[in-house]
């Protein structure tokens, strides 16, 4: 396996050292796309939050600062980011108002309605049955709920090769 594929992997799938490296840098090379994303959503102030695909925790953060009385939630499916996370949101970690559990998009642990806001940053092409994930997505988000699914074109081009056209993609 060459170095690329490793790295992918890495960025799919953090593990060990290599896999928190990767997360610090996909937060750092994130957070300019995340701010400037999350400033187009409405958040009402003491909204219910999920974060798929929590990764290095950075868009919790940004989250927790927009909606100072709500409650955040994050889910990964890989325990490095869930450990990463959890170690960048410590405070709001210890003091309630951030969850984040290890958790895959194919079975969110939480019930239908529940969130007014989720977010999926640079996830979604990673999703192992994304009609099926989009599915669970929408059960957990409230009728009136707003979901942001943010990703740079080059990547879902690279990584979502079964969709050809704008439209397939959409």
């Amino acid at each position: 396996m060459n170095i690329l594929h490793r790295l992918i992997e890495q960025a799919k799938h953090p593990r060990g050292f290599i896999g928190s490296t990767m997360l610090k840098i996909m937060n750092r090379a994130h957070t300019g796309m995340n701010k400037w994303a999350i400033d187009k959503l409405m958040i009402n102030e003491g909204a219910i939050m999920l974060d798929i695909g929590t990764g290095g925790g950075k868009t919790i953060q940004t989250l927790s600062k927009l909606n100072k009385s709500g409650h955040i939630y994050g889910i990964d499916y890989s325990e490095q980011a869930v450990i990463d996370s959890i170690q960048a949101n410590q405070a709001d970690v210890t003091s309630g108002k951030v969850e984040i559990r290890q958790a895959g998009v194919s079975a969110i642990p939480f019930t239908e309605n529940q969130f007014d806001v989720i977010t999926a940053v640079q996830t979604h092409y990673f999703w192992p049955d994304i009609k099926n994930d989009c599915k669970e997505v929408y059960r957990v988000l409230k009728p009136d709920g707003q979901l942001m699914i943010l990703a740079e074109t080059y990547k879902m081009n690279y990584h979502m090769k079964a969709y050809k056209t704008k439209d397939e993609m959409k």
